[in-house]
């Protein structure tokens, strides 16, 4: 008997946050669709990426790739040019690939089993989940940061964030508290998580699960999530030479097994007869996930026609305006350094 009583507690907290998202849901375009083709998109822009950041980013992508067909018969370059400005460049390559996997061995209709979206390139667990529920009354929690700290405080569970058993552990704390409807379940736990139960400063007055709360009931809600190991943090020196003449200068696409995967970049070394054309350098330094990023860029204006036409025929790079330049993808320090260079 007292477990059923303790059973029914637990799903009293989560019929509150049903009840609260049922008032309080976020109005947003992949709100009103149980497409999953869209909720897919959303989920995968958004793993990285504020709402308010990324919406714009998630309407013009769907407005240019409106389906999976749109999406697997574009060409890689374009997706990469309609991810631009969302970084981590390796998801708009995974969701390519992807689109492409649905086509061929789905016969272009979404799977809708848990086990088998999680075949699809690069999405994992939490996605999985997110679009099964949302989209096919799947009954999995999409478990990620929001749920770690929001079931962290309402238990005041000390179980480290960073532990390799993590997700499956908060899966089961979900599952204590998850109602029947698990598709509006996980997205009231994101928008509780992102909008009243933050990393920093919650607003536990307005909070639903105020009461429930056993972190805040005992005033500790800064000391949850626990999460003991750190990743370290690299340095990261990089050397660019931006090689220009008359507006035109020379770029090489980067390949995919290194940070900005597929993007476009300016030369990263260049030869003897090009040396005495550098003009001036400029250090940039640029933060990555886990990585400080020092970029040295020199600036080398060919002022000889024949020294450029030699180098170019020598090389296999390719050539750009700043016209061209707007049709590509460029990792964000070098945009802003051709913005800056070539505005004039």
């Amino acid at each position: 008997m007292e477990k059923n009583n303790r059973d029914a507690a637990f799903l009293q907290v989560g019929n509150k946050l049903l009840d609260w998202y049922k008032e309080n849901a976020r109005d947003l375009p992949f709100r009103q669709t149980k497409d999953p083709y869209k909720i897919w998109i959303c989920e995968i822009v958004f793993q990285q990426t504020r709402i308010n950041q990324g919406l714009n980013h998630y309407n013009n992508f769907i407005k240019r790739f409106p389906d999976v067909q749109t999406l697997a018969a574009a060409e890689e370059d374009e997706v990469l040019l309609y991810w631009k400005g969302l970084g981590y460049y390796s998801r708009a390559i995974n969701i390519h690939k992807a689109a492409r996997q649905i086509i061929n061995e789905y016969q272009g209709t979404f799977p809708s089993d848990y086990n088998e979206i999680l075949k699809l390139k690069g999405v994992g667990k939490y996605t999985a989940a997110a679009v099964s529920s949302i989209c096919f009354g799947g009954k999995m929690p999409a478990v990620d940061g929001n749920f770690y700290r929001v079931l962290s405080r309402v238990f005041a569970d000390d179980f480290d964030i960073s532990n390799s058993r993590a997700f499956v552990y908060f899966s089961e704390l979900a599952n204590l508290v998850m109602p029947e409807n698990v598709g509006d379940f996980n997205q009231a736990m994101m928008d509780l998580g992102s909008e009243i139960c933050k990393p920093k400063n919650p607003l536990c007055g307005v909070c639903p699960l105020s009461k429930d709360c056993l972190a805040f009931s005992l005033d500790k809600i800064s000391e949850f999530p626990v999460k003991t190991k750190k990743v370290k943090t690299e340095n990261l020196d990089l050397t660019y030479y931006f090689v220009h003449r008359n507006g035109q200068f020379l770029i090489q696409q980067r390949k995919d097994d290194f940070i900005w995967k597929k993007l476009f970049e300016f030369l990263p070394a260049i030869s003897a007869e090009l040396e005495p054309f550098i003009k001036s350098s400029k250090t940039i330094s640029h933060k990555l996930t886990h990585k400080n990023v020092s970029i040295e860029i020199y600036d080398v204006e060919v002022v000889s026609e024949m020294v450029w036409n030699d180098f170019i025929a020598q090389n296999e790079y390719l050539i750009t305006d700043l016209e061209g330049f707007h049709h590509k993808s460029f990792p964000k320090p070098l945009e802003n350094y051709v913005q800056n260079s070539l505005k004039d």
